[in-house]
Formats: structure tokens, sequence, C-alpha cells
């Protein structure tokens, strides 16, 4: 069987058509925070900003690109981006399947990066069945299914990240942190890693909402989530790849860290506001966990910051979800008596780092008391505790809302 470390140098070496080796930067503010050596390996600046643009170019060389001429894959973000630059790249024919609901920001940059050699084809509101619209189409035109990480040749080109920041470190880490969707990265670079780092411990990060290796690696076997929570779109995938679990399988779970999404909102905002670095959800994962690693001090360690495909439309629902993680911001449904100065009443319980963010009153007819939905933002987590003891004081009924999956989800 061919030295797999040797056929991802082949990989790396092929690679360096489209671009350099991402950077792999000591981050002193990191370090500082966790007491350790914090490295941050950039796969937000490849070419196409994540590292999927690695694999499928990986896949095509190998298939041979020129000669089948048609690839097919479905995907709503970094891999249907990644396919269409390589697309572009061999000048071969792609079409990349999408959701109907994609963002039309995500389809104007995948058609952008294909530069004429892809087509882009809409369908089905929800990804399973774009997957299987792009699946039937593959089969009965004859192209190439390229998978985003169920593939032998997908998995062999994102593990040149563990290649080349072992290059770069001169050295092996004593742990790697690697973001987990389908597995694939974190797959390649754990194989890698066993055959020339066998000293370097893999340490995974999964969202809160889509921990599939998490479930996979305590059943046994893969399974399908029956929910999943799409805000990180980059790795919030309901069951873990076959291919990859097999590498990932002799793993204790204790080994994977889920993220919970509001809390990945606070590291991006930390990140951006800090550093200046912008991070898509999954490409903070890997430095949201450093938290929960309790042995890090004195380590060196690297942070795979697997993408960078961030639309700042999104910026405000990033910022509130930090806010209300961060203990900042609350939302609350007051019962207030229907009289002339109720409202003043409320007001004058609020101090002076208080703020009043959202205020919605609905007056009845008929009633002793209307519902007031009122949203506050404050300087200090301790600020809002006190309001609600004021509140308990004046006898005012309330609810605190902020994490009501639904009360939330409708009013906020």
């Amino acid at each position: 069987m061919e030295n797999f470390a040797a056929s991802v140098r082949q990989a790396e070496i092929a690679l360096r058509d489209l671009f350099e080796p991402t950077p792999l930067q000591k981050n002193d503010h990191l370090s500082a925070k966790y007491g350790a050596e914090i490295w941050l390996k950039r796969e937000d600046l490849t070419p196409v900003r994540s590292y999927k643009l690695r694999g499928a170019f990986n896949a095509m060389r190998k298939i041979g690109a020129g000669s089948l001429g048609h690839f097919v894959c479905a995907s709503a973000g970094n891999h249907a981006q990644g396919m269409a630059f390589a697309c572009r790249h061999f000048g071969t024919k792609g079409t990349i399947f999408m959701p109907v609901t994609t963002p039309r920001q995500k389809i104007d940059k995948t058609r952008i990066f294909g530069n004429g050699a892809i087509e882009i084809v809409l369908t089905g509101d929800y990804f399973d069945q774009t997957l299987a619209a792009a699946q039937e189409f593959a089969k009965a035109q004859g192209a190439t299914f390229l998978s985003p990480f169920d593939d032998p040749d997908i998995i062999e080109g994102q593990a040149t990240v563990g290649l080349e920041l072992l290059d770069q470190l001169g050295g092996a880490p004593d742990v790697v942190v690697l973001p987990v969707g389908g597995g694939g990265l974190a797959a390649g670079v754990t194989r890698l890693l066993s055959e020339l780092a066998p000293g370097t411990r893999a340490e995974f990060a999964e969202p809160e909402g889509g921990a599939s290796l998490r479930e996979a690696l305590l059943a046994g076997a893969p399974v399908t989530l029956p929910a999943v929570d799409n805000f990180v779109d980059g790795a919030a995938v309901a069951r873990i790849g076959d291919l990859p679990f097999r590498a990932l399988a002799g793993f204790g779970a204790d080994r994977v860290h889920t993220a919970p999404e509001d809390r990945i909102c606070a590291t991006m905002l930390e990140m951006l506001n800090i550093e200046g670095i912008v991070l898509e959800p999954a490409g903070a994962l890997a430095v949201d966990v450093l938290r929960d690693m309790t042995d890090l001090a004195g380590k060196r360690v690297v942070c795979i910051c697997s993408g960078g495909n961030f639309d700042f439309e999104r910026l405000p629902e990033v910022k509130e979800r930090a806010q209300r993680f961060s203990g900042l911001k609350r939302y609350f449904i007051l019962r207030l008596p229907q009289r002339p100065g109720a409202l003043r009443d409320f007001l004058q319980l609020l101090g002076p780092e208080d703020d009043i963010a959202r205020f919605e009153y609905l007056k009845k007819s008929a009633r002793n008391f209307g519902s007031v939905l009122i949203g506050i933002e404050t300087t200090t987590p301790g600020n809002l505790e006190r309001i609600c003891e004021r509140l308990e004081a004046a006898g005012m009924g309330y609810r605190d809302i902020t994490r009501d999956p639904v009360l939330a989800e409708f009013l906020i």
C-alpha cells in the first residue's frame, strides 16, 4: 500500500500551482489567554477562503480532469467554491447544485470563482433534496460526482493542511485542534500525523447543534442526527462520512469538544475586534473550544481556522448571539398593570448602564394587565441579575425568554 504521507506530499507539491502554503501564525493574544503557545493555521487565506479547494483540486488531479471533463457536486458553500476554482484551473466543466434558499452572495461568489467553467443549478429547499438531484444528474450525464468529504482523494488533499503546518513549524506540535463537519479534514490530518508526528495529540471541535462525530463515536458507527442547527453552516453535518469515520473511530468521544453556537459568535467577535481576523462560524470552531481544554499550559497548540467566508450581513445576528451568550443582553416578557405610570415604575428599576434595545407593548381592552416584550443590553452580566431581583422585589411579573427555544425563535 502506498505510503499516505508520500502521496500527500505529491498532492502538496501539485497544489503549489494554485497557491502558496497558507500562513501559520503564532497568536500572542490567545497564547497569553491560555498560557500556551497558540498557532493559527490560516485556511481562511486560500484563494477561496477555505481549505476545501485542496480536496477538490486533488480529486480532479488524480481522476484526470482533462480527460473526464465534467464534475458535479452539491454544496451551498465552501465545497462549491473550491470545486468551481479547480474547474477553472483545469479548464474542465462543472455543474454545481445548490439549494434554492442559498444566499445570493454565495451563488455570486461561486460563479466568480468558476469564471465561466461552471453552471449553477438551484433546486430543493433542503440540502438532502439538492444532493439527491445532483447525484441523479451525475449518473444520467456520466459525470464524476465530487463528494465534499467521503472520498479518499478528497481526504488526501485536505491532509496537505497537516503537511504544511509540520513543515512551517519545523517539528511536531503537542496538540492540533481540528474542526469537524463531514470529517474529511480531520481524517486526513490525523492519518498524516499518525505517520509523521505520532506524539501529537489530536482534539476535535464540532458545533453543539451538529455533533455528528461525537455521536458516531459514542454509538460505534455513523448515525444520522435527528436535527441539525445550521448556523455553523460549514460544519453542521447530520452524519459523519463513512470513510472519515473509519479513520477517526479509534478516538474517544472525550476528544470531541462541542461548541455552543452563541459562544462561537463571541469567539468570532473576539477574533475580529482584537486580532482583525474574519472567520466564518466553522472557521472559529477550533479557537472556540480552547476554553474547554484544561491541560494546555506550556504546550504548543495549532488551531486550524478552516474558513473565512463570512457574509457581513450576518454580523448583527452574530453580535446579538454573542451578547446573549456573554450575559450582556436578555429578553423578557413583562406583565404590567394597565394604568398610567406603570411603565415609569418599571423604568425606574433600570440601572445607569442598562439600555432598552427592544420594546413592544400591546394594550388590550377590558384587561387589567398587558404584556411587554422588552430587550435590555448592559455592560456587565451582573446588571441583568440585579434587574431580575428588583422586578421580584417590586412584585412585577416577568418571564426571561432569552434561551426559550420556542418563544425566542418567534419573538426575538
